[in-house]
């Protein structure tokens, strides 16, 4: 059950006082209750609310945690030269321990979150961080095949417990601007991974495998700060009371319908993620292979699409509070349909363009399918945010392997020529019930 952050942090109903922010304001003041006198003056706005300022710093707090966690899950990945080289691996089994981290981490996060539900856990973000912190030691030191496994699991299993619970605290202290709130969150995740493999270059190549030890150090920061972040809610948890509690408006949808719509939601995932498989794994190899650019040059290619990914993921939720997720599913998946059909026929200037774009307006689109699934499932945000964010770990994994297939059995460039269809499945949000009438006729 959910919790706006005035209602959570304060003792009491405070309907004047406790005011959520806006993203172009910090705050929303409301109208005052009573009318001033002749004689009183309005020359300073209203002192910013304790409670305001306290949760947007669990929401920041929550995010550059979320920068520290996928920064270190990316470090997996960024040291496969060097795992294969020093452990004579065969590319099998560097995709094992591809497969064993995601399986872990996709099919962990629905139980947790369905567990977190039902039994709150207010410190099981510094638990995962002290699972990822022992992963990275033990990716650090292990001697031998065998125990990378073991570290790739329970880096995963890291993985598996933090998505589901910051995302529910990122919904607490949204103030009911849940696509921001998501979006905010999201970002210090698309941020993490794009420096993960940067940072990677700089300390663990010159160093080796036992280099990866230094960002235990970042690991020992998200404790800390999580560990803050669980005292706020257990706090809070343990003063708020049955009147304190606030149900969100339900659709009267019937269960079929809720049923079918979490279905397009996965299958519109699916779309999404598979497309951005083919860019996160294969764009370099595609703009080396297709114009015959440098490593350095391909690299720089795919940090224009990365960033501009993050910003697309930072806009989406606030727009979505605007108008409506629906729509913002709508202009993401199916919007970028056009832009995904011209990628594999333009020259190398206009591919650089409009793999931005891509990004951009395709990264927009989980916000609002997550915040869009909570609405169906009130209640149930961390079994919601698990199932998702599961489906991400997991669509994006299977389809690196996918795509890798079918490269080598044609070319990378058919594979983009394939792919530029995907988006095509946002045809099916038209089928998506609309929440905000549903609320307004309830």
């Amino acid at each position: 059950m959910d919790l706006s952050w005035t209602e959570f942090l304060s003792p009491t109903p405070k309907p004047s006082n406790s005011l959520p922010f806006t993203m172009e304001m910090g705050l929303r003041h409301s109208p005052m209750t009573t009318a001033p006198s002749p004689s009183t003056t309005m020359d300073a706005p209203a002192p910013v609310p304790a409670a305001a300022t306290a949760a947007f710093r669990i929401l920041a707090a929550v995010s550059v945690c979320h920068m520290l966690n996928d920064m270190m899950q990316s470090l997996l990945p960024s040291i496969y030269p060097i795992l294969k080289s020093s452990f004579r691996l065969n590319f099998g089994q560097v995709g094992l321990l591809t497969f064993t981290y995601q399986v872990v981490a996709s099919l962990l996060q629905p139980f947790i979150g369905l567990y977190t539900d039902r039994r709150p856990v207010p410190y099981a973000l510094a638990y995962g961080m002290c699972l990822t912190l022992a992963g990275i030691v033990m990716l650090a030191i292990a001697p031998t095949f065998g125990l990378l496994l073991v570290a790739a699991a329970i880096t995963g299993a890291g993985s598996a417990i933090f998505h589901p619970e910051s995302s529910r605290i990122a919904r607490i202290a949204s103030g009911g601007q849940h696509g921001f709130a998501q979006s905010f969150f999201q970002v210090g995740g698309n941020t993490g991974s794009a420096i993960g493999p940067l940072l990677a270059v700089f300390i663990v190549l010159p160093r080796g495998q036992r280099g990866v030890a230094w960002f235990s150090l970042a690991a020992i920061a998200g404790i800390f700060i999580l560990y803050r972040v669980g005292k706020w809610r257990s706090h809070h948890l343990s003063r708020a009371t049955p009147t304190h509690v606030r149900v969100e408006p339900r659709h009267h949808l019937p269960r079929r319908t809720v049923i079918t719509a979490l279905c397009i939601l996965a299958a519109l995932v699916f779309s999404k993620y598979f497309y951005l498989a083919s860019l996160t794994s294969y764009y370099t190899f595609y703009l080396i292979s297709r114009f015959g650019v440098s490593v350095r040059s391909a690299q720089l290619h795919l940090f224009v699409f990365l960033g501009s990914a993050a910003a697309g993921t930072f806009f989406g939720g606030p727009i979505g509070d605007r108008i409506g997720p629906k729509y913002v599913i709508w202009g993401s998946i199916l919007g970028v349909l056009p832009f995904t059909l011209l990628l594999p026929h333009a020259n190398l200037f206009w591919t650089g363009i409009l793999s931005a774009i891509v990004g951009f307006v395709i990264a927009s689109a989980f916000s609002a399918i997550v915040v869009y699934a909570q609405e169906l499932m009130p209640g149930r945000v961390g079994l919601v945010s698990g199932i998702f964010f599961g489906l991400a770990f997991g669509m994006g994994g299977i389809g690196a392997a996918v795509l890798g297939r079918i490269a080598d059995m044609t070319s990378i460039s058919f594979v983009y020529r394939v792919c530029a269809w995907l988006p095509a499945i946002g045809l099916l949000t038209g089928f998506l019930p609309n929440l905000d009438r549903d609320r307004q006729k309830a």
